[in-house]
């Protein structure tokens, strides 16, 4: 189970990867399917947090070489969040929009709770669905 948290973390943060084939892999293995639910969401959802985290200290780097946004970036980036609202972390499943998303909550500083609060919902939805059709349409292609 701890290699699927880490897994689902890594996968949460800006850094590629993909927690669902693991995820479906312990399943077919028979881990408890509450187990891997809470797991895979703890994890996706930290490291959605972390995104958050690199957000509220984005503005500390503006200026240096290595760092990609200007401040103008940055305010124009904060208006677009602000125009959507916090429930747009609801979308932090989505591949490759929502990993941003979180980035942008915390540009916005949006406080942490409620960014954890919209986040989990965000994956723990996304992990039950997954395993709700692992439960329905995996089954017969699991070895064993």
């Amino acid at each position: 189970m701890l290699s699927l948290f880490i897994v689902a973390m890594l996968s949460a943060t800006l850094l590629p990867g993909g927690s669902e084939a693991w995820l479906a892999t312990l399943w077919c293995q028979g881990e408890p399917l509450i187990m891997l639910w809470v797991v895979a969401t703890a994890g996706n959802t930290l490291g959605s947090l972390i995104n958050v985290a690199l957000g509220r200290f984005a503005r500390q780097w503006v200026g240096r070489r290595w760092f990609p946004a200007t401040e103008r970036g940055l305010q124009r980036a904060e208006r677009w969040y602000q125009r959507g609202g916090e429930a747009t972390l609801l979308l932090a499943w989505v591949p490759i929009l929502g990993d941003p998303l979180t980035v942008l909550a915390g540009i916005a500083r949006l406080p942490w709770w409620r960014a954890a609060g919209w986040i989990v919902l965000s994956k723990g939805g996304r992990y039950g669905v997954l395993l709700w059709a692992a439960e329905r349409w995996l089954s017969p292609h699991c070895l064993g």
